[in-house]
């Protein structure tokens, strides 16, 4: 871009300086006016101010200035134009809008930064939007980052590989990063860069090749997605357990109110003392509606249904099911 910018201001001044130095010249040797006379009648023409002329003009000397007039109209305007366009793109003012996205997205703390806005990452961006949870778009293209700006939403313009471009982002203070780059190798870049950059970060990467998986893995992502072997899954599933299939697809998060929101609740949510409670004694159906159907404890280990008895361990989750309006309940009985 910066060089298609510089090209257009090159091809400016040349076109200006050729008309200028023609219109000296011509003057000059066509016409045996002065240095001084040829330079005036140039800068006269080529401005159109209306000054008189030297001296009375022959029919010649009439039909030259009008060329150099009509000529200089188109000439000295583009020029006029390239170099505005130049001047306000370097000033506040041409920079206002990216400044003001920048000084948005270095408030943010505990963000989510998603790299390329894709199918897969305008889904993500979706979703994340759905829980109100904050997020940050890097893309390279200058014509998507417009429109993301347009709908008031944060983005970077360049190339998610790029250390700085990252750090923009604010990838030093982000919870989460989602690489969803059409790219294996460009996706592993992005994840080396964002894991030596911040060794806490849950980063979630894209993946096409089932080859990618290890290493993507291995360069420090903690999941990795490949969207075309979910999808061949989801196409045989809807065959051979469609009403399983169905159930589990309204389990969303989504403003369906028809759907079945799941939601995950910490520990010293529903604990605020700290102290180990059974899950009979949280007693949340009764006061949400919600109903648990899993618990992840410290070590990370599942559990699909736990007992009553199960007793809360610092540091672990709830997983819960609801309406819409059950898990709204959730949110603001424990601030979720």
């Amino acid at each position: 871009m910066k060089q298609f910018k510089s090209s257009k201001i090159q091809t400016a001044v040349f076109g200006f300086l050729l008309i200028f130095i023609g219109g000296v010249l011509g003057f000059k040797a066509f016409y045996e006016y002065t240095w001084v006379d040829a330079l005036y009648m140039t800068v006269i023409t080529i401005t159109t101010v209306g000054f008189g002329e030297v001296h009375p003009m022959s029919a010649s000397e009439k039909i030259y200035t009008s060329v150099l007039i009509v000529s200089s109209i188109f000439i000295v305007g583009y020029s006029i134009k390239v170099v505005s366009e130049y001047l306000l793109s370097q000033t506040n003012i041409g920079n206002l809008r990216p400044k003001k996205v920048q000084e948005k997205i270095d408030k943010l703390s505990g963000h989510v930064i998603v790299c390329g806005y894709g199918r897969n990452g305008m889904q993500a961006t979706q979703k994340l939007e759905a829980y109100n949870k904050s997020y940050v778009v890097v893309e390279q293209s200058e014509e998507i980052v417009e429109r993301l700006y347009e709908h008031n939403q944060l983005a970077v313009l360049g190339n998610a590989n790029d250390d700085e471009v990252l750090i923009k982002a604010g990838v030093e203070r982000a919870s989460s990063l989602i690489s969803a780059l059409p790219s294996d190798a460009d996706n592993l870049f992005v994840v080396l860069s964002a894991r030596q950059i911040n060794k806490d970060l849950k980063i979630i990467s894209r993946a096409t090749e089932e080859t990618s998986y290890k290493k993507l893995k291995l360069a420090g992502a903690d999941n990795v997605i490949l969207p075309d072997k979910i999808g061949g899954d989801h196409m045989a599933s809807l065959v051979v357990v469609p009403d399983l299939v169905e159930f589990l697809d309204n389990l969303t998060v989504s403003g369906d109110q028809d759907s079945y929101y799941v939601e995950q609740v910490p520990f010293d949510k529903v604990c605020p003392d700290g102290r180990a409670q059974q899950i009979r004694e949280l007693d949340l159906r009764k006061k949400t509606g919600c109903s648990i159907i899993g618990y992840k404890s410290r070590s990370g280990e599942y559990i699909v249904n736990p007992e009553a008895d199960l007793i809360l361990e610092p540091g672990s989750k709830l997983i819960l099911i609801g309406r819409p309006d059950q898990i709204e309940n959730l949110k603001q009985h424990y601030r979720v």
